[in-house]
């Protein structure tokens, strides 16, 4: 017994010396940045996509490690923003639409906040596509990602580009929080958008700008791509400033999230007497389930 007991501590000690398996590490993990360093967070970095100068902002974490491997979270300004405007909370934005502040765990996020052409994210030909993967490609080669945790959020157009980025890169993203957005404004799904996502979105039940019906098209799209049950999602009556979450059964993975809320197009949307928005703390909550 005791020859069998020493065969089974040698082969737990082996295991627990082999390494953890932990995603999929970016070009840059090891490598000291030559492109990224604190300061992208307010100064911008430039690179050339279609023929056009386009600008966006990187926020590193705190004591950066190149051997960890860090989510990666886009952060879309609406239209007439910029990505200045994300990144220090002004125009009724949080910094970061409010996350640094919340992810407290061992994985940590580097940031992106890109600015669109004419300040929205018009996707002309697929033009912002083309420049939001050229500026993941230009962070992931130079700082250390884990590239099967690839995020994308934003607020009316910034959540229109983050559904048209779902319907683009599929699986390439494992989650949208789609805030305020529409279906047609950055350009129609690129084809073959079916691939599944994990979806989280939010509309108000008032939205003058863009209606609620253009928010329930995208999350039907994607209740269809992840193999959700059907489910009526109630939605809470104008007024009575309150909101209602459903959550979705849907493909092992792939969840799907829906709050409707009642106001107005707004980043920010609070209940009737709240001090502080649920959007920051609902998007965070759906992100960290993915590790």
């Amino acid at each position: 017994m005791l020859g069998v007991n020493l065969v089974r501590y040698a082969f737990l000690v082996a295991a627990a010396a082999l390494p953890i398996a932990a995603g999929t590490p970016s070009a840059g993990c090891g490598k000291a940045p030559k492109l990224i360093t604190a300061a992208a967070a307010s100064t911008p970095l430039n690179l050339t996509s279609g023929g056009q100068t386009r600008q966006y902002y990187v926020k590193l974490p705190e004591n950066y490690d190149k051997d960890h491997q860090y989510r990666l979270i886009l952060t879309l300004h609406a239209l007439g923003g910029n990505g200045q405007l994300v990144t220090v909370g002004q125009g009724g934005y949080l910094p970061w639409y409010g996350m640094p502040a919340l992810i407290n765990d061992t994985t940590g996020a580097i940031y992106i906040s890109p600015t669109g052409l004419n300040n929205g994210w018009w996707n002309t030909n697929g033009s912002d596509v083309e420049f939001i993967k050229a500026a993941m490609q230009a962070v992931e080669e130079d700082v250390c990602i884990d590239q099967n945790l690839r995020f994308s959020t934003g607020f009316s157009h910034g959540g229109a580009m983050s559904f048209i980025l779902a319907c683009a890169l599929g699986k390439q993203l494992r989650a949208v929080g789609v805030l305020s957005g529409n279906p047609q404004i950055s350009g129609s799904c690129p084809s073959p958008g079916t691939e599944p996502v994990a979806y989280y979105a939010e509309h108000g039940v008032a939205d003058q700008v863009l209606p609620i019906t253009g928010g329930r098209q995208m999350r039907d799209r994607f209740l269809k791509n992840n193999g959700c049950a059907d489910k009526t999602a109630a939605e809470p009556a104008k007024g009575s400033g309150t909101h209602i979450k459903t959550q979705y059964d849907c493909n092992p993975g792939y969840p799907v999230t829906w709050v409707a809320f009642d106001g107005d197009h707004t980043p920010q949307p609070k209940d009737k007497g709240a001090s502080k928005t649920f959007a920051a703390d609902y998007t965070w909550e759906f992100f960290s389930q993915f590790k």
